[in-house]
């Protein structure tokens, strides 16, 4: 009897322990979302899967199209999501609509960040740049080189594609309508200058084949040979002309932007997801990530030590000599007015 009784509570004991186990397992899981395509890939190699390995973290990946998709699971109260990739206009907008968690910069150190980089419901990772972009097959090295020059098609005539949305698809607008960098908020924010954007694009619409809603989308038509310009980020353009896709772009007038990191209100994970932030904003994993894609690092000390050499440095948007010649996007302008910068643009949409 006492040999039975001994058995059937090892017995329990073992179940509890297996089962102990499977919680932990569980709670060391994460669920985290990107764009896609290249630049997942990119980030997936330098950043997710060693920052998951150092951590002990199992770590799953998903895809979207956009931080707008946060809003339906915390809404729902089905939060399925502990990090998510989002444009800083779009992570700001979600941030300030209650959608994501407040980050804890006693945990995530960004004393080394660029200035901008690190906001209350946001850590960025990466500079990047919306540029115009050309097909050489079809125009050689003669290709656009300013927004006039991507809305002129007597000088450029050809099937162009445009973003379908958010943010960065309204200062090219205004800069081909002769509105200097330094101005098109100043214009953005007075009456009438959405409108004034919106139909300048509505000029273009009968020229534009596609309205791409993705990264992976606007370099998959460039791969193919689809369109011969089209607006987008100059990452996927360089991964890409890798392939062979007969490709170039300027930063003349490119939209300099950050990709960033935001906790969904209510994620399952939020602890381990803090943690994660932590991780990938430290400057080796940043230095990293531009050896897979032509983005820059947000933690000034990823550039020591040669970590980004000297040379290759040059290519990525966050290097000075590029910096110069492109707009920063204004966080601060889509909090305030993105919602109806965006209705107004659909409606052009569906005219």
């Amino acid at each position: 009897m006492m040999i039975k009784r001994f058995k059937s509570r090892f017995a329990a004991l073992a179940t509890a322990a297996v089962a102990a186990s499977f919680a932990g397992h569980a709670a060391a899981q994460l669920t985290v979302v990107s764009f896609g395509g290249s630049y997942q890939d990119a980030q997936s190699k330098s950043l997710f899967v060693p920052a998951a390995k150092t951590l002990g973290i199992t770590i799953k990946e998903e895809t979207y199209t956009g931080i707008a998709a946060v809003a339906l699971q915390v809404k729902a109260g089905a939060v399925t999501w502990d990090v998510v990739t989002s444009g800083s206009g779009g992570a700001a907008r979600s941030g300030a609509e209650g959608m994501l968690e407040p980050l804890d910069y006693k945990m995530i150190d960004v004393s080394n960040f660029v200035p901008g980089a690190a906001q209350p419901f946001y850590v960025c990772g990466d500079v990047f740049s919306t540029v115009l972009a050309w097909n050489t097959k079809t125009y050689g090295d003669k290709g656009p080189q300013n927004w006039a020059d991507f809305w002129d098609v007597k000088k450029f005539p050809g099937k162009r594609s445009y973003r379908k949305g958010g943010e960065g698809v309204l200062e090219p607008a205004l800069m081909a309508d002769g509105v200097p960098a330094n101005k098109v908020y100043e214009v953005l924010s007075a009456p009438g200058g959405i409108e004034r954007a919106i139909k300048k694009i509505k000029e273009l619409k009968p020229h534009v084949a596609v309205w791409w809603a993705s990264g992976a989308q606007h370099a998959q038509l460039m791969k193919d040979g689809e369109v011969d310009m089209v607006t987008g980020w100059n990452g996927r353009f360089d991964a890409v002309a890798k392939d062979g896709a007969k490709v170039a772009y300027t930063f003349n007038q490119g939209l300099a932007d950050y990709d960033c990191y935001a906790i969904p209100k209510g994620a399952p994970n939020k602890a381990n997801a803090m943690k994660f932030l932590s991780e990938i904003s430290k400057p080796p994993y940043q230095a990293e990530l531009t050896k897979y894609i032509t983005y820059g690092p947000t933690n000034k000390k990823a550039y020591e030590g040669n970590a980004i050499p000297a040379a290759y440095a040059k290519q990525l948007p966050s290097h000075p000599d590029n910096q110069v010649k492109q707009l920063p996007i204004d966080q601060s302008w889509y909090i305030k007015n993105g919602a109806r910068a965006s209705a107004l643009f659909q409606d052009m949409l569906t005219e």
